[in-house]
């Protein structure tokens, strides 16, 4: 008997340990989930808008380590960050993490765009933006977008002594993608769609609550409002297009004309509206935010100044006549490139983003269920200082040979199978833009205060006031 006792005594607590071994959850990232729905989406939204977002994120590491779990607008998610965070981000296949956006963007900007599309169906749309967005295609619109920078300039700059920057470089952007990527001319229809996208962007980083009078609801109906009259314009187009109108002439004529070998319209007149949606919304505000900086940049730095108006001046010379400028003419603007680079570097426009697990997976020996997101950002690599030595430091030189640069450190774009379809018309339209206010103007900041806040774009303090004066080409 005592010998049935002993054993019994010892195999009981074996018994339990393996049944607490089976039973206990695995070892998800530390971290609080904090309260449902919200989380701590409004304490990344404060960050965010008092510029101190990256600081609040690396007290999280300070607290947890490099992967957290919280919850952002709604879900569960992970934070990860680095060079292995972004490449697991924008490399793995989507065996383990799709696209997926935050319940706030997704149901703005809709569910069939690039951003939530996975597997072939990304493949399909990805392939189809391509089509008109890659160098080849966009070499011919070269002298439209010039000739939209210089009408924009006559009407919003010359004759001033004043302007702010910011409104005037959406004003700009979002006139160059109705022209050219959607053939929408200046007019009414254009104002309605500028003010419906304003109130969009404003809800797309918002806790997912539909109340009258919030942001994200705000934001819905103006989504409604421009899907409607993109609509509209889709079948304006595809009349044009059985008239025998081209199908290079902008983005959704394109779109449209790209047929399988049955004949069958390859991509859905709703895949067009969520992603005219899309690039729409990251044309306005990337390049606009782009285009801010430098010239804040500019006034800061004589000597960076300095060299770009050389470069550009030089480009000048040779078109006494004011001739349009070329797709060669953009290629030897090198050191302007590198300039931008290095202000995405530092002020990248897209602060993050989101991806979702599609299944158990495991990640820095960490354990992310299935349905859960994945929080990535770009600033605190891009400001590692073992990547980017003296990364507070100011330094075009760095884009010297982009190739040498680690892989998946700089991130502005994406990167690997996901960098951006319109990676080549944001270089344009940047360096054509530039050109022309480089060459044009000169100016001086009326606000020496240099930071910025993010909504969920940097802005400068005040939109950037400045004070402009008319040039002549020496």
């Amino acid at each position: 008997m005592n010998t049935i006792i002993t054993v019994l005594l010892f195999l009981i607590p074996v018994f339990l340990l393996l049944t607490k071994r089976k039973r206990s959850p695995q070892r998800v990232p530390p971290g609080s989930l904090g309260l449902p729905l919200i989380g701590q989406s409004l304490g990344l939204l404060r960050a965010m808008r008092s510029n101190t977002a990256e600081e609040w994120l690396r007290k999280r590491i300070r607290k947890y380590g490099p992967i957290s779990k919280m919850r952002l607008f709604g879900k569960p998610a992970v934070f990860i960050y680095g060079q292995a965070a972004n490449k697991f981000v924008f490399a793995s296949d989507s065996s383990n993490i799709v696209n997926q956006q935050v319940k706030s963007v997704s149901s703005i900007l809709g569910d069939r765009c690039i951003l939530e599309l996975t597997g072939e169906d990304h493949k399909r749309v990805r392939d189809a933006l391509v089509t008109f967005l890659k160098p080849e295609s966009l070499k011919q619109y070269v002298g439209k977008m010039d000739e939209e920078v210089r009408n924009h300039l006559e009407m919003h700059w010359h004759g001033k002594q004043q302007v702010t920057v910011l409104p005037l470089m959406k004003t700009l952007t979002f006139n160059i993608i109705c022209s050219l990527l959607f053939g929408v001319e200046r007019g009414t229809r254009r104002d309605k769609l500028a003010n419906d996208f304003r109130y969009m962007i404003e809800g797309m980083w918002s806790v997912p609550v539909n109340l009258p009078f919030t942001r994200y609801n705000r934001s819905l109906q103006a989504s409604a409002r421009a899907q409607k009259l993109l609509k509209v314009l889709i079948g304006e187009k595809r009349v044009d297009l059985e008239k025998g109108a081209s199908p290079r002439q902008d983005l959704i004529t394109c779109l449209l004309s790209i047929r399988n070998e049955k004949d069958e319209q390859v991509i859905s007149e709703k895949e067009i509206i969520h992603n005219v949606m899309l690039i729409m919304v990251a044309g306005y505000d990337t390049s606009s935010v782009l285009l801010t900086f430098l010239l804040r940049l500019f006034a800061n730095y004589p000597t960076i100044y300095a060299a770009v108006l050389q470069e550009q001046d030089e480009i000048a010379r040779r078109k006494p006549n004011g001739e349009l400028l070329t797709w060669e003419d953009l290629a030897k603007m090198k050191y302007t490139w590198k300039v931008a680079m290095e202000t995405l570097r530092m002020f990248p426009p897209i602060f993050g983003g989101f991806r979702k697990v599609v299944k158990d997976i495991e990640y820095g020996g960490y354990f992310i269920p299935k349905d859960w997101l994945i929080f990535w950002v770009t600033g605190i690599t891009q400001m590692d200082d073992t990547i980017f030595p003296e990364p507070s430091k100011f330094n075009p030189s760095r884009f010297e040979n982009p190739a040498s640069l680690p892989p998946y450190c700089f991130i502005p774009f994406g990167g690997g199978p996901r960098i951006c379809p319109g990676y080549e018309f944001a270089r344009i339209e940047t360096l054509v833009s530039i050109h022309y206010l480089i060459t044009r103007f000169t100016w001086k900041l009326l606000c020496s205060d240099n930071s910025f806040s993010r909504d969920p774009m940097p802005v400068p303090t005040k939109g950037l006031p400045v004070q402009i004066s008319p040039r002549k080409l020496p």
